[in-house]
C-alpha cells in the first residue's frame, strides 16, 4: 500500500489539507465479529464450490511489478501458471502510456487468449478528479478516461474501476461526481463498457455516500467495487494516504450498502491468524453479505500485506475465498 499511496501522491492524488466529516461513524471490529459468527475453519463438503468466480487483481504484485522482475505482459502468465487463477484485474500504472498502443494490447491479448485467461476490468488510478467541483479540470478527468474505455473493450474487460475523488462538502462532491459518472458511462455504454467505483478513501469510502451517488446516476453501466478494506473516511492529518485513519466506516455494512450496484468485489487481505483466517475481515460474515445480493461474479483478490511474501499472500487469500466461499 505505500508504494500505490506515494504512487498516487506523485501523481497528485493527495488532497493535502482536506478533511472528509462523516455522521455515520461506526467502529469496525474484526475480532468481535469473529466471536459473534461461523468459524471460517469449517471444512466444506467435497462437492461444493464457491458462489463466485476467483480473479487475480495485479495490484497484489505491485512490489514485483516495481522491482521490474516481470511486465504487465507477463502477468497473465503469472496469475495461471503461478496461482490456477484464470481472470486477471489489470492496473493501468502498470502500462501506463500504452492505453492507445494497439500493438501491445493486441501481444497482451494474444497471450490471454492463448493461456485460456480472461481479463475482468482494468483500474484506473491518476487521470485526474472525476469529482472536481472545477467542472474544466472534471470534464478533462472523464476524457482522460476514455482511452482506458476503449483499452478495455481491445481486452475484452467488462469494466474500467475509476475513483470518485474531489474537494468540496459531500453534497457538492456528490453532485460533481455524479455529473462526471454519468459522461463517463455516456460514453462507455456503447462500447458495453461499466464504469464502477471503488471504495478508495474519504467520501467514497463511505457506502450510504457512494451507494446515493450511483442511484443519481442511475445508469445501468456504472456501478461499484465493493472492496472489504479500504474504508477510512477521514485520516488524522486530512490527507488521502499518509495519516493514520481517524474515523473508519463499518466494513460490512459498507460493503452491503454497496452490493446492490456492485459489478467486481476485491477481496483485501493483509494478515493472517495462524488458523488461515484474515486478521482485519472476517470473511465467514463478508462473505454472506456478498452471496445474500444475488452476486456470482467475480472476486478479486487484492493482497496488500507484508508478513507474507505476495505470491504466499495470495495463495492464502486464495485458500480463504475458496473454503469460506464453498460453503457461505
Amino acid at each position: 500500500m505505500n508504494n500505490r499511496r506515494q504512487f498516487l501522491k506523485t501523481l497528485g492524488w493527495a488532497a493535502a489539507g482536506v478533511t472528509f466529516a462523516h455522521p455515520l461513524w461506526q467502529a469496525c471490529s474484526p475480532k468481535s465479529a469473529r466471536e459473534t459468527t461461523t468459524d471460517s475453519t469449517s471444512v466444506a463438503p467435497p462437492d461444493r464450490q464457491p458462489f463466485f468466480k476467483i480473479s487475480l487483481a495485479e495490484w497484489s504484485l505491485h512490489k514485483a511489478l516495481y522491482a521490474n522482475e516481470f511486465t504487465n505482459l507477463d502477468f497473465p502468465a503469472k496469475a495461471k501458471n503461478d496461482f490456477g487463477i484464470s481472470a486477471v484485474e489489470y492496473v493501468n500504472s502498470f502500462f501506463k502510456d500504452k492505453a492507445k498502443d494497439t500493438a501491445y494490447l493486441t501481444e497482451l491479448k494474444k497471450r490471454c487468449d492463448d493461456l485460456g485467461v480472461t481479463s475482468v476490468l482494468i483500474m484506473c488510478d491518476g487521470e485526474g478528479e472525476m469529482a472536481n467541483l472545477d467542472a474544466k479540470k472534471r470534464q478533462e478527468a472523464v476524457e482522460n478516461h476514455f482511452k482506458w474505455v476503449e483499452a478495455a473493450k481491445f481486452l475484452g474487460c467488462h469494466s474500467i474501476r475509476v475513483n470518485c475523488f474531489g474537494i468540496g462538502t459531500a453534497e457538492e462532491v456528490a453532485k460533481a461526481g455524479t455529473d462526471g459518472l454519468r459522461k463517463l458511462s455516456e460514453f462507455a455504454q456503447p462500447l458495453g463498457i461499466n464504469v464502477i467505483v471503488e471504495n478508495h478513501g474519504g467520501y467514497s469510502s463511505d457506502g450510504k455516500w457512494l451507494s446515493g451517488v450511483m442511484r443519481a446516476v442511475g445508469l445501468p453501466n456504472c456501478g461499484t467495487l465493493p472492496d472489504f478494506g479500504n474504508f477510512c473516511v477521514r485520516r488524522e492529518k486530512g490527507d488521502m494516504w499518509e495519516s493514520p485513519c481517524a474515523e473508519m466506516y463499518d466494513r460490512y455494512l459498507g460493503v452491503e450498502e454497496l452490493m446492490p450496484f456492485a459489478k467486481g468485489v476485491s477481496a483485501k487481505s493483509n494478515n493472517f491468524d495462524a488458523t488461515g483466517n484474515c486478521i482485519e475481515t472476517d470473511y465467514a460474515k463478508m462473505l454472506p453479505i456478498v452471496k445474500a445480493a444475488g452476486y456470482t461474479g467475480y472476486i478479486g483478490i487484492e493482497y496488500e500485506g507484508s508478513e507474507l511474501s505476495e505470491p504466499e499472500g495470495i495463495r492464502a487469500t486464495k485458500r480463504l475465498l475458496e473454503k469460506v466461499g464453498s460453503w457461505a
